[in-house]
């Protein structure tokens, strides 16, 4: 049942904070905002709420997948620990087992999320994107007048939809652009998610009643809500770095793998770089997990109340 509640979880929280982390990757892969409001402001503008939205189709289709996947093999793996550990799997499990199990989790899900991550930043910073490629084309010098006479309406989107954008990186980049930006990926996962669930772990432990092995509703959502902000807080800096591989490939490259992309941004920009969009994540994470481990653990003790 770990599955099943981490998938109905996973689309709960997708579907709470899916804006944010659209404002989110325009922050870390544009430096021309300056700051979270200009950020939303710019976006509503230009492209009204569906801006907000851009790529969300697939996310909401595979979420379910991933999320289920992470909190299952994190169960999963806490079991076979604590068996061969302890002689069972229902032992209570040390710090350190909870740990490396949310790592296990972690690095299981960069399989799954590579390519929907690949798509969602490219759909969200096409935009951005766009208007580079027209601005160079009306820079550079040219013998023919312009075909198209209004230079807003012209090119159309490289990208029209979560699948064609799969569909065009697979063909342009190989099975390598699918999963470009995956070394960063994992480590950012990793260690996030070894975070994440340690932290929840803790938190449903001292905010559990006295004479009760488990939190209410209330403490759910603390528990929840500051693990995600704690998690983000570790994953954000692999995070950038994520986002801006990610979105390299669109036009002209500029980054030749993990290293060169984190030397070139923090030289560029200051290592302050690497905490972009920190506070929008650790805003847009409270709520999300706040209602992911709330659905997860409604959804676990309803069914063990049916099977009892």
């Amino acid at each position: 049942m770990d599955f099943v509640a981490g998938a109905i979880g996973g689309i709960c929280g997708v579907a709470v904070g899916y804006p944010l982390d659209t404002v989110k990757v325009r922050i870390q892969t544009e430096p021309k905002y300056t700051g979270i409001w200009h950020c939303v402001r710019d976006t509503y503008h230009r492209e009204h709420v569906w801006g907000f939205y851009r790529g969300l189709s697939l996310p909401v289709c595979t979420v379910s997948l991933v999320s289920s996947v992470s909190f299952g093999t994190y169960r999963h793996c806490l079991a076979h620990i604590c068996q061969l550990r302890y002689g069972s799997p229902d032992a209570k499990p040390a710090k350190a087992d909870i740990a490396l199990s949310g790592y296990a989790s972690g690095l299981v899900r960069v399989f799954l999320t590579s390519p929907t991550e690949v798509a969602k930043v490219r759909l969200q910073t096409q935009t951005q994107a766009q208007k580079q490629q027209r601005r160079l084309s009306a820079s550079g010098p040219s013998a023919v007048p312009p075909v198209c006479p209004a230079p807003p309406a012209c090119p159309e989107p490289k990208y029209r939809g979560p699948l064609h954008c799969l569909a065009t990186v697979a063909r342009e980049e190989g099975l390598r652009g699918l999963y470009k930006g995956s070394s960063a990926l994992l480590l950012r996962d990793g260690h996030s998610f070894a975070t994440y669930f340690l932290s929840y772990a803790i938190l449903c432990e001292r905010l559990s009643p006295a004479g009760h092995s488990q939190p209410d509703v209330l403490g759910v959502l603390v528990a929840g809500g500051c693990a995600g902000v704690l998690a983000w807080a570790v994953a954000t800096p692999m995070d950038v770095i994520k986002s801006r591989l990610q979105a390299d490939g669109q036009g002209q490259r500029r980054y030749q793998g993990l290293l060169h992309c984190m030397v070139t941004s923090v030289r560029e920009e200051g290592p302050r770089v690497l905490f972009k969009g920190l506070v929008l994540n650790c805003c847009r994470a409270f709520p999300v997990n706040m209602v992911v481990f709330v659905a997860y653990e409604a959804v676990l003790r309803l069914t063990q109340g049916l099977l009892t």
